[in-house]
């Protein structure tokens, strides 16, 4: 089955004092309908300015490499105004921050009516009917007076769901969401992800998902991909990685996530820091802050290589089994 959405080879440059600075270096994955990919990492490992690769949202400094398919259909070969009637059409995007992604100058309905208008070509009263219409299907109470209200009189909450009725006011085939439930309260939280849920269900959407909560990953998501550094480090099915993690940087995310320790004790932690890519050492890049390093790890970069059915790993002592039972 051909994939929704296929990202090969991705790299990504920008020119910083002179020189190349390199922040994405070989991304691949994969995303099929109806499914949820989760990227997950550290801040600063790639997740977010991957995402706005996809869209096309980068600046135009940005030197991309890699082919990027949607549908079969090569992004990058796109000019400028075809990848703009793309989004919000066949692909969408949740950002982390409604307050700052809402134009506080037009109504929570003006603003999914406007994809309406561009994209299925509907006149004003009838975009507007159905932007209510939208608001109302994820879950805005007293859909039709809320519409009429702006983003500063909508609770963080309400706002979320504005932004998820704009990106999915026209049924896209893709649909990022980037750390969809910043700063709202654990209730709220889970409201929005089962609404996601629901409605990729309903509408056969395939979704990348960046977080950095590994309980969000754990009950949302179908397949994970760990970056660091700029690289994909780890990709498996959600209930294979967290039952046999095949990296040591995916294995020590799993040992720093809070659990069922005894009251007091303090979590696990992975010592060091994330390399400064305008220097990034050589061979792993995890490999200064590893704890089962062998001379080849610092020497030579490992593959994404295949260590089990659908489970990639970059690490040369993958599988881990025997060394993590050592440890």
């Amino acid at each position: 089955m051909t994939p929704v959405l296929d990202v090969a080879g991705l790299t990504l440059d920008f020119r910083q004092d002179g020189r190349d600075l390199r922040v994405l270096d070989g991304v691949s994955f994969s995303v099929h309908a109806g499914r949820t990919l989760a990227i997950v990492g550290e801040s600063g490992c790639g997740k977010s300015v991957t995402a706005l690769a996809i869209m096309g949202l980068l600046p135009a400094t940005a030197r991309l490499g890699g082919t990027i398919r949607l549908a079969g259909r090569d992004l990058r070969s796109l000019t400028p105004d075809e990848r703009r009637l793309l989004r919000g059409g066949e692909m969408a995007m949740i950002f982390q921050e409604p307050m700052t992604s809402l134009n506080p100058a037009f109504t929570a309905g003006e603003q999914v009516a406007e994809a309406l208008r561009l994209h299925q070509r509907l006149d004003h009263a009838t975009a507007f009917a159905e932007a209510i219409r939208m608001l109302d299907r994820v879950r805005i109470p007293d859909a039709a007076r809320r519409a009429r209200q702006y983003p500063h009189q909508l609770s963080g909450g309400m706002r979320q769901r504005v932004m998820i009725a704009m990106a999915l006011a026209c049924r896209p085939r893709l649909l990022i969401a980037d750390e969809p439930t910043t700063a709202l309260d654990v209730t709220v939280q889970a409201q929005i992800l089962a609404l996601l849920d629901e409605l990729k269900r309903e509408t056969g959407t395939a979704v990348i998902l960046v977080t950095h909560d590994l309980g969000v990953v754990a009950d949302h998501a179908d397949e994970v991909a760990v970056m660091y550094a700029g690289r994909i480090a780890e990709q498996a099915p959600a209930s294979t990685l967290f039952a046999r993690p095949e990296h040591p940087y995916t294995a020590g995310l799993l040992g720093a996530a809070p659990g069922e320790g005894m009251p007091g004790e303090r979590l696990a932690s992975i010592e060091g820091t994330v390399p400064d890519l305008r220097h990034p050492p050589p061979g792993c890049r995890f490999a200064p802050r590893c704890p089962f390093t062998v001379p080849r790890c610092s020497a030579e970069v490992p593959p994404l290589a295949e260590v089990a059915a659908a489970h990639r790993s970059a690490c040369w002592r993958a599988p881990l089994d025997s060394v993590l039972d050592a440890a």
